[in-house]
């Protein structure tokens, strides 16, 4: 039997945190910021039969809303859906052999038809895995790799970090910046002003230009998973981290600094204390993340700083039509517009 909750349910939480290895990323507060944001209508998916429980956190979008094909179909016919920002997909718990698997494919694939659900994207869990026993419901592709920090024994943590990454840290603390955490609503607000100059000077794409909205769902709906670590130099605050945590597992989800102070490298001694405060409080992995686009950028290679020996954690996406005929349809319709696609393998290509 497979089940679908959406925000208004006072089931959804409850029903997450009965998996044993749950994620911050399946929580409703989470689903709640990026439906903020405007990523569409979040919903939880549920199946549960003898052998096999499973989950899946969506965001529901409206085709007729995409820019290509706007006027072109009335709204409310089709849909698609994603993973949440992040990373999620089918989280598996019992049986998890091909014809189980089957089973769960014909009910969920079933219901998303009978809701005009054309086609899903999902970007899988890395330190879950989850993708190992989807491939044959899904189109798998490896896209690159995340980097973790293993926090389960403290004495380690230094040595795991690369010389020229010590190096700085050093020199931060004789610096004397000193870290510091909490959640207030006025450390938000600090944030969301830093993050916001930092997106700006970076110049990100508009996506990442979050609203108060969004960090709002973050402070009050995530109150017990998010968490605002930030770095003091001389009684300014000068960088700052907004970490996700749950059921052992650490993510640095988002962070912004004052250019100015770069030269301190108050990141890198930021990220080095939360990975100790993770230490310190139970939890067994920081996952920083990988590059852009998952390439290995500046970006991943500062990241795989924190960790020179470790093996890195797979990031794989997975694609899904439900709906052949309905795919093609878009697919033709987005090709009527004069506007060239810009990526001939983005999914769904409708639009792309």
């Amino acid at each position: 039997m497979i089940q679908l909750f959406g925000l208004s349910s006072d089931k959804w939480d409850d029903v997450v945190r009965g998996f044993e290895n749950f994620d911050v990323y399946y929580l409703s507060g989470y689903a709640r910021a990026f439906a903020a944001h405007g990523d569409g209508e979040p919903f939880l998916f549920v199946y549960e039969d003898k052998n096999l429980r499973a989950m899946n956190v969506v965001m529901k979008r409206d085709v007729s809303q995409s820019r290509f094909l706007t006027g072109k179909i009335s709204p409310n016919t089709y849909f698609d859906v994603i993973t949440p920002y992040g990373y999620g997909g089918f989280l598996l718990e019992g049986n998890e052999s091909a014809s189980n698997v089957r089973r769960l494919d014909d009910e969920y694939s079933a219901l998303c038809r009978s809701l005009g659900i054309v086609c899903e994207f999902a970007r899988f869990h890395p330190i879950r895995s989850n993708f190992n026993a989807l491939n044959e419901m899904y189109a798998l592709s490896a896209k690159g790799k995340t980097v973790t920090m293993n926090l389960q024994r403290k004495n380690l943590l230094f040595l795991s970090l690369d010389s020229k990454n010590r190096n700085v840290i050093r020199k931060a603390m004789k610096a004397g910046i000193e870290v510091y955490w909490g959640r207030s609503p006025e450390l938000y607000d600090r944030f969301i002003s830093m993050y916001t100059a930092t997106m700006i000077r970076a110049n990100a794409n508009e996506y990442y230009h979050f609203s108060n909205a969004f960090f709002k769902a973050h402070l009050e709906a995530l109150k017990e998973h998010a968490m605002l670590f930030y770095a003091s130099y001389r009684g300014e605050i000068i960088a700052m981290c907004l970490i996700l945590h749950a059921n052992g597992l650490l993510h640095y989800h988002l962070s912004a600094s004052k250019h100015e102070y770069n030269s301190l490298s108050a990141m890198n001694l930021l990220l080095f204390e939360i990975a100790n405060w993770g230490c310190a409080n139970g939890y067994s992995v920081f996952h920083l993340g990988g590059g852009v686009a998952a390439q290995e950028d500046s970006l991943y290679k500062f990241k795989k700083s924190f960790n020179k020996q470790g093996n890195d954690a797979d990031f794989v996406v997975g694609t899904k039509v439900f709906s052949s005929a309905s795919y093609d349809e878009l697919v033709a319709l987005r090709c009527l517009d004069p506007s060239p696609l810009r990526d001939t393998l983005f999914f769904p290509s409708y639009r792309a």
